[in-house]
């Protein structure tokens, strides 16, 4: 497989408004565009996924994304994250690897009731399924639903052989007493463990953004910064 590389137009940034926005793209020239082994590569080297595309932010004059990784074997919940933890201890997690009849209410929901500001305001379900369905690649739906098998939340993950990468997670918006953002984590790192992979890949990290910056809070963990990981193990309060 070769592999060759292709910069996108300048665009507006999504996460800093004063800055703009390209894309270093990792093109192939082969059918399918991509595979697991190969993603698993560029994901140690800053990528991410959307639908089939694999790209990493290639901004000409700000370097602020950096892709941050949760070292999962490491990892001990602090006192505040098992408070959250037992908080949800009533929600059943399942792993299906296709969406849910009831996903769309609840995606639709979420962003419009958290996400207004955001770029998929207004919610287009089908659009989004279509954003995590990939055709190298199995994408998994872990759900949470409650006692009466009401879904709480969904987590949108990818699997590789030494770590998950979680692409987006939407929860109910009434039940913002679960910490539901921070809990979803917490399980994804249990999975990591489970399944003895050493790294959960979190996306960016913007520290001057305040939606993106949480992700720092779970240590200890890793930032690629200059084409080298360097690890953070100072522990945030939640």
């Amino acid at each position: 497989m070769t592999l060759q590389f292709g910069i996108t137009r300048e665009t507006k940034c999504g996460y800093l408004p004063d800055r703009n926005e390209r894309l270093l793209v990792a093109i192939t020239d082969e059918q399918p565009p991509m595979s697991v082994a190969l993603y698993q590569h560029l994901l140690t080297h800053g990528f991410r996924r959307s639908h089939n595309e694999v790209y990493r932010p290639y901004c000409a004059l700000c370097q602020a994304c950096q892709s941050l990784r949760v070292l999962a074997n490491e990892f001990k919940p602090s006192k505040n994250q098992l408070r959250v933890i037992n908080k949800n201890s009533d929600l059943q997690r399942t792993i299906v690897t296709k969406p849910g009849s009831d996903y769309d209410a609840l995606f639709c929901d979420f962003i419009e009731q958290r996400h207004k500001d955001g770029g998929m305001y207004p919610p287009d379900a089908k659009a989004f399924w279509h954003w995590c369905h990939c055709d190298w690649m199995t994408t998994r739906y872990v759900e949470w639903r409650d006692a009466d098998n009401k879904l709480v939340m969904v987590s949108v993950i990818d699997t590789v052989p030494d770590a998950l990468s979680a692409m987006y997670t939407f929860f109910a918006p009434d039940q913002h007493k679960r910490s539901l953002g921070t809990f979803s984590i917490l399980q994804l790192i249990e999975l990591c463990q489970q399944q003895n992979k050493p790294f959960l890949y979190l996306g960016y990290q913007i520290d001057d953004c305040d939606k993106m910056n949480y992700k720092a809070r779970f240590t200890p963990n890793e930032r690629l910064i200059g084409n080298q990981w360097k690890k953070a193990v100072k522990s945030h309060t939640l």
